[in-house]
């Protein structure tokens, strides 16, 4: 399939610069990925659609201030992007400018936190090995940023609305946006409602960001990504779907998580890593239905809702969110896919 099979035309203005008060205030855009259909709605709308004995599945993970500001030794500014730690305090990062960031060079970010360029990687990254005196996450914390995307131009006023309010595992360079949505009161409210929550992990990185830049979209390599599913998320998951209920995925990183965990129909427990590539043709093993945001054109994101709901159904049931003046990506609303 050509890569511009997946693409809409998006005015700017319709892309999200802030997050809305409060989260679940957003719209929501219902689509029966059988028939095509669409209803449109509120956020809070998707308490309706909850079925006693579905398994709701969220990604835990917290994302890190991982956009760094340092200078190199000429003086020259630098800025980086934690993606993926290689243990031992070396860091698989982005670097701009990456012609600047030659093996050897030092980077210098401040609050002593420092690091060296070691080596280049496939993906046109760095990998870089830090040095620092105490807590490598609080000095994060003093120096880092939130690693906002490139079309949010507004500053974030408050780091914890980048951040689900049930993140607990640090380790993401982007939020889980699916997840933005949810508060603790709608979380409750699906509980009350016979849905039983459950999380697992992915680190959000470059394989879910990384834009295609090939022509047939089977050429495209996903970056890796780790992921974990506890125990008691396996059971609870492979139950539901024996019992024939649905398993819902809050975002595509948990659709992403689910389908690489149980890529034989059964979920398996435990940590790994994953380059799975969802495109259309895939057949879905784990997932009945999901929550998810609107994607960028052209996105292995807008692949895989693709995928699982069918391109035609997916690019008019975008057209109508465009004309409804709906708000897109990261900050914007919600689509529910059932």
């Amino acid at each position: 399939m050509d890569v511009r099979e997946f693409d809409y035309v998006l005015p700017p203005e319709r892309i999200a610069q802030t997050p809305i008060e409060p989260r679940d205030a957003s719209r929501l855009l219902t689509l029966d990925r059988r028939t095509g259909a669409t209803t449109q709605g509120t956020f809070r709308d998707i308490l309706a659609e909850v079925r006693e004995g579905d398994v709701w599945v969220f990604n835990n993970t917290r994302v890190l201030p991982a956009r760094l500001y340092g200078t190199r030794p000429t003086g020259g500014r630098v800025e980086v992007l934690l993606l993926h730690p290689l243990g031992s305090d070396r860091w698989e990062v982005l670097v701009k400018p990456g012609k600047k960031a030659l093996p050897g060079t030092e980077l210098s970010f401040g609050d002593g936190l420092t690091a060296v360029v070691e080596d280049r990687t496939d993906f046109g990254g760095r990998v870089v090995q830090f040095t620092y005196t105490g807590d490598f996450k609080a000095h994060l914390e003093a120096v880092g940023e939130m690693p906002l995307p490139p079309y949010i131009h507004q500053r974030l006023e408050n780091r914890e609305r980048y951040q689900t309010v049930y993140s607990a595992v640090d380790g993401s360079a982007a939020a889980p946006t699916a997840g933005l949505h949810f508060t603790p009161e709608v979380l409750q409210a699906l509980t009350a409602r016979g849905a039983d929550i459950r999380y697992v992990t992915l680190h959000v990185g470059l394989g879910t960001f990384r834009p295609v830049s090939v022509e047939r979209i089977e050429d495209h390599t996903m970056h890796e990504e780790t992921y974990a599913v506890s125990e008691e998320t396996a059971v609870v998951v492979n139950r539901a779907k024996a019992e024939g209920r649905r398993i819902v995925a809050v975002g595509t990183t948990s659709v992403r998580t689910l389908e690489s965990a149980g890529a034989d129909g059964t979920l398996k427990a435990g940590t790994g890593t994953t380059e799975l590539f969802i495109y259309p043709g895939y057949t879905f093993r784990m997932v009945d239905a999901m929550v998810t945001n609107f994607h960028l054109p052209q996105s292995t994101l807008l692949m895989m809702i693709s995928a699982f709901a069918g391109k035609e159904h997916v690019l008019a049931a975008y057209r109508e969110a465009v004309a409804a003046e709906y708000r897109f990506f990261s900050f914007g609303d919600a689509m529910w896919i059932r």
